[in-house]
Formats: structure tokens, C-alpha cells, sequence
């Protein structure tokens, strides 16, 4: 099977970036894109080129730790699959791969494919978290919980902080990926103490991060390997709205 690629190549977050032209002759369907990139990387190895740089580390669509933009699309056109789990079988011999980085200001460009997502690890730590004590495992499991509402809240917990969502929207918003964090501890009993200075202190950070707003194109949703709803964003204004009174 053989793949042309046209790779962003970029050597710092203020180096000018360019396209650079590859193609692998012998990719077979079953691998993972990440592996076509690792195939390519001996390849540019071998000839004295620089590798690419990418991000992974799972390589089982769990960390969150990968993602590109193939042809146009965060993590490829497979619905709900990330970067590491998408696998050759999906395009067709000959085909051409536009691979590039996230494009977001508070994404900075470290090299290659390779984006500053500190900018999460912020915002997450501005609130997304609980102080309560909620004891091991049995003396948790005592507080009842509706199975909706706990189902809900797993699929909130769910997002793997990939960035995809900021990606894909037109106005860089990182509005899912934090009302996701908002929404699954305000869900739980063990977060109700603490929501309204969470919600306050976490939208904040997404601002001062340099993120754009959201403005409902629905994007994020579409582009989330874990199909985390945008439902999600308007729990996070619910909680805004109550945390102002």
C-alpha cells in the first residue's frame, strides 16, 4: 500500500513552518496511523532527515496524549476513534495525508505535530478536582446515586483531554473540554461543595488561556474521540449562571 504524506514541519513555536512531501511504499491496512508516522520516521532516519515529531503514549485511544489534523479533520474522518486507533484500512492505496499540528493560539507549536497543551493542565487545576473526603472505595460506594445522573457523569469523566474539540472549532474554544470537567463533578455529591468556585475559577482560566468562545457550531462534538455531548457546555452555563447568585 502506498501513501503519500504532505507534513507540517515547523522547528519552534516562532520558526517559520513549511510542507514537506513524503511517500511510503510499503504500509500495510492494519496499521495504526501512528505506526505509518513510525514507519516514516525510519525511513527519514535512515536517509539523514530529521524525524517528525508527534505526540503519543498509550497508543490505545486512552491518554489523550495524541492527535493531529488528517485532510482537514481532528484525529481523521473516523467517527469517535483517536489518532492512535485510526488504522490504514480506512483510506486507499495512493492516497494523499495532509497532516498538521492543532492550530490554536493557546496551543503553541513545539516542533513538527507537537502543541503546548499545558494550557488544559491549567484550567484543570484552577478547579477541576474535589477536597471532600470521600473515604475508600466501600465507604463511597454508600452515598446513593441515581444511575442516570452517575451514567451522565461517566460520560463527562470520559474526555481524555486530547484538544480536538479546540481544534476543530472555528473560535478555538476549549468550552468542551471544560464543561466536561465542570459538569461530571457537579453531577456528583462528592462535588456540590465546591461548585460554584469551580465553575467560576475554571471558566476564568479558559479565558485567560487565550481560548475562544463558544458559539454553538457543534464542532467539538462532532470531532470527540469519546462523543462527549455538547450538552456538556450547557451544563457548564447552568452552573454559571447559579454560581453568579
Amino acid at each position: 500500500m502506498k501513501l503519500h504524506l504532505k507534513v507540517w514541519r515547523q522547528y519552534g513555536s516562532n520558526a517559520p513552518g513549511n510542507w514537506a512531501h513524503y511517500t511510503v511504499n510499503d504500509a500495510a491496512a492494519d496499521m495504526s496511523f501512528l505506526e505509518l508516522l513510525d514507519v516514516l520516521n525510519e525511513q527519514l532516519i535512515h536517509g539523514g532527515e530529521d524525524p517528525i515529531e508527534f505526540d503519543h503514549d498509550c497508543r490505545e485511544g486512552i491518554c489523550g496524549s495524541c492527535g493531529v489534523m488528517i485532510n482537514g479533520q481532528a484525529h481523521g474522518s473516523q467517527a469517535q476513534t483517536a489518532t492512535c486507533q485510526l488504522y490504514l484500512r480506512h483510506f486507499h492505496d495512493g492516497d494523499t495525508l495532509t497532516v498538521e499540528p492543532w492550530r490554536a493560539k493557546a496551543f503553541p507549536v513545539i516542533k513538527d505535530l507537537v502543541v503546548d497543551r499545558t494550557a488544559f493542565d491549567r484550567i484543570t487545576t484552577a478547579g477541576g478536582y474535589i477536597t471532600a473526603k470521600a473515604g475508600a472505595a466501600p465507604a463511597a460506594n454508600t452515598l446513593v446515586v441515581p444511575k442516570e445522573q452517575a451514567d451522565q457523569a461517566f460520560d463527562y469523566a470520559a474526555c481524555i483531554g486530547c484538544g480536538a474539540c479546540v481544534a476543530a472549532c472555528p473560535n478555538a474554544s476549549a468550552s468542551l473540554f471544560t464543561a466536561a470537567k465542570i459538569a461530571h463533578l457537579a453531577l456528583m455529591p462528592q462535588g456540590g461543595p465546591e461548585r460554584r468556585h469551580r465553575v467560576m475559577a475554571m471558566t476564568e482560566q479558559m479565558a485567560d488561556e487565550g481560548f475562544g468562545d463558544c458559539s454553538n457550531h457543534g464542532e467539538c462534538e462532532a470531532v470527540c474521540p469519546k462523543g462527549i455531548s455538547i450538552g456538556a457546555i450547557a451544563h457548564m452555563r447552568r452552573e454559571y449562571i447559579k454560581a453568579l447568585f
